[in-house]
């Protein structure tokens, strides 16, 4: 899995609050209905993040033919690594997130609901983010579902009690990391649903989470570079993560070179 995992360094300019210092990192999840990956949802997203002074990886993780736990085990091998691996950045292992888009954005979220892989090296409490972000996610596997994700990750005809378990807005708890979330209003491929389900379930956890529903705009944007409305997306993931104190370049919020 590690050989999946690509790397893009945090961007500290001399003198920078951060320079010299361990930084933040992300995992970077890019969707693709769990048959493929999307390039524009993955290393363009690492760089924005590098950008903001945080490092980011890009997971390539296994999809179909392969069947879950596969995709899961693959994130949580990533996460222990960036938090502990030898992978040569130097990392705040207290501060690692994960971001997702699509079906990557319902592996993050079923990382962050500490869905079981069945493996105790795995299942650690490590392998759970400290923040997630996901972008127009899918969530539910029982509500509203997108069904070429339900098929490509479980085959068919799955039991209820594995849609259940993979249906991350029902796991949450208190213990669920803080999100930001966001989704399109007229998303025909995923409804805004499971992004309002999700950000409900944390918000009744007791959990911080930022919810944007734009009013307009197709499904798969990536960063939406010149997309009126879902444009904002990254100013404002950007200014949430700085009031975390996850940023050391503020003034790159607007970035995506």
């Amino acid at each position: 899995m590690v050989s999946a995992l690509t790397s893009v360094p945090a961007h500290h300019p001399a003198g920078s609050r951060g320079a010299g210092q361990a930084s933040p990192a992300f995992l970077v999840l890019p969707g693709g209905g769990y048959a493929r990956q999307a390039d524009h949802e993955a290393e363009p997203v690492a760089e924005w993040l590098a950008a903001l002074g945080i490092h980011a990886f890009v997971l390539r993780y296994r999809v179909a033919p392969d069947r879950h736990p596969a995709p899961l085990e693959d994130a949580k091998e990533a996460m222990l690594h960036i938090r502990n691996g030898s992978h040569g950045l130097a990392v705040d292992p207290g501060r690692v997130g994960v971001l997702g888009f699509s079906a990557g954005g319902h592996l993050a979220a079923t990382l962050s609901t500490s869905t079981s892989t069945g493996s105790a090296r795995l299942d650690l409490p490590e392998a759970v983010p400290d923040l997630t972000v996901l972008c127009y996610p899918v969530v539910s596997y029982t509500h509203s579902v997108h069904q070429g994700s339900v098929d490509n990750l479980l085959g068919s005809a799955p039991s209820s009690d594995l849609l259940d378990e993979l249906s991350a807005e029902r796991n949450v708890t208190a213990a669920t990391p803080p999100a930001f979330v966001w989704h399109t209003a007229d998303d025909a491929a995923v409804p805004a649903s499971h992004s309002l389900d999700y950000a409900g379930a944390l918000m009744r956890a007791g959990v911080p989470a930022e919810l944007h529903v734009f009013p307009r705009g197709r499904h798969g944007l990536g960063l939406a570079v010149e997309e009126p409305g879902p444009d904002q997306w990254t100013q404002l993931c950007a200014a949430w993560l700085d009031r975390a104190g996850w940023t050391t370049s503020p003034s790159a919020a607007g970035s995506r070179d």
